[in-house]
């Protein structure tokens, strides 16, 4: 294993020190590892926090700043945050007006955020409701979850309620707009390559010199099945269509697209993915009237990518308009 690492048991802490030395608008509670807003909390606002295990970046601590989230949690590579760094990020989002937890959808995850919920309301009177993620159409229920598993919407959700947030919108009307996004918004990804994390030092599988694991989880987890490694235009078509048929997208909709990288594939390939799924879109006569590029929930150093597609209204479309200032996003400022 060849890593830019120290000890193993230090990547996180390190990680997340050499983050916020980046980022002024960014501070750090080391002993939690929890990332927050150095301006935060901001009084009357609505605080949005996220979190999960590390080894997504830039999610989520990438994503703390204006316009996005107000903090959030850090675990140690693939491992859900404990309900005690849960509480501290909870702290430092609350402004008064009450706090969302944006949660994907895995067994560990949800669990430690009730019991943060629990907690932070018996001891600081928070009001807390919950966004649960769950846009994976690749597996229904697994070791991992009971439902489908939180993937690439979570970033759009994190994007559009923290502009609701940010605009001044109650607790209820912000977490309402999660929701909506999660109702509305499907993914599937792919992997060409396994992934290793630091602890292990090997990879979490192995895939034949041909082989692709299609529906991959972002930790790796089996998909759907595995598959012979074919053309791009083939393995856009096989991650779209379940997409589409899924919800279902159909003519005449307007979509935001997330084309996603897991973490060691080029941007070069991911524009090239881009362009067959427009060529998708517009077969099913769908408008992509936003698209991102790039790595935002990856896995390490995964090869493979996602394909997420959320059904945008004008105010969702407002909403990821509006300005953001992230380590991992930002226009508008």
């Amino acid at each position: 294993m060849k890593k830019l690492i120290n000890s193993p048991a230090d990547v996180v802490a390190e990680a997340l020190q050499g983050l916020v030395a980046a980022n002024p608008h960014l501070a750090l509670n080391a002993d939690h590892a929890v990332v927050y807003r150095a301006d935060g909390p901001t009084p009357g606002k609505v605080g949005v926090i996220c979190g999960g295990g590390s080894g997504h970046e830039p999610a989520h601590a990438g994503f703390v700043g204006l316009g996005m989230l107000d903090a959030a949690a850090c675990g140690e590579v693939f491992t859900s945050p404990v309900p005690d760094q849960v509480v501290e990020a909870t702290k430092r989002a609350d402004g008064g007006a009450g706090v969302v937890h944006i949660v994907k959808n895995y067994t560990g995850d949800v669990m430690n955020f009730e019991m943060a919920a629990e907690i932070s309301a018996a001891e600081s009177g928070v009001e807390i409701e919950t966004v649960l993620v769950d846009d994976d159409v690749a597996v229904q229920d697994s070791l991992w979850t009971a439902g489908r598993r939180g993937v690439g919407l979570t970033v759009l959700v994190e994007k559009i309620i923290g502009a609701a947030a940010q605009e001044g919108l109650p607790l209820a009307d912000v977490a309402a707009a999660g929701r909506a996004v999660v109702a509305q918004g499907r993914s599937m990804g792919l992997a060409l390559t396994p992934v290793t994390t630091p602890s292990a030092g090997k990879p979490m599988f192995e895939l034949g010199e041909n082989e692709i694991e299609f529906g991959v989880g972002i930790h790796g987890e089996p998909g759907r099945e595995r598959r012979a490694h074919a053309s791009a235009a083939e393995l856009a078509k096989a991650l779209a269509l379940p997409i589409i048929e899924d919800l279902p997208f159909v003519a005449g909709d307007s979509v935001i697209a997330l084309v996603n990288g897991m973490g060691a594939t080029p941007l070069i390939e991911l524009c090239l993915m881009n362009h067959e799924l427009g060529k998708i879109l517009a077969e099913h006569g769908i408008t992509a009237a936003r698209t991102l590029i790039g790595n935002y929930m990856t896995s390490l150093d995964m090869a493979g990518a996602s394909l997420t597609l959320l059904r945008a209204d004008a105010q969702q479309l407002a909403w990821w308009d509006a300005p953001v200032l992230t380590a991992g996003l930002r226009w508008g400022v």
